[in-house]
């Protein structure tokens, strides 16, 4: 069964564009990664400070295993962007279909 991971990011004052080009260069290092279905960066349409990767991957693992390739020091290279720690969450489908 296919997971989908959803990352939640908040850009410091005045920052947001520059997360957002952060982001778009993480998403080319995961998304030929081994199990990525598919990957996507989304901007809020209310505030574009608020920044969310939506990723469904085969598998909690193949997420996990493809988080190593992005280096650590591109991690520390975030750190200014951000002001918050980003949230992350995975989610599953139930298999509940809502009526259209």
């Amino acid at each position: 069964m296919a997971i989908t991971r959803i990352n939640e990011f908040h850009a410091a004052n005045g920052k947001a564009d520059a997360l957002h080009a952060f982001l778009a260069s993480v998403i080319g290092l995961i998304r030929d990664a081994e199990g990525c279905r598919s990957v996507e960066l989304l901007v809020g349409q209310d505030d574009p400070a608020h920044l969310a990767i939506v990723e469904v991957w085969a598998s909690v693992e193949s997420h996990q295993a493809a988080a190593s390739r992005v280096p650590a020091a591109k991690l520390t290279e975030v750190q200014p962007l951000l002001a918050e720690p980003p949230k992350g969450r995975y989610y599953h489908n139930d298999g509940y279909d809502a009526p259209r």
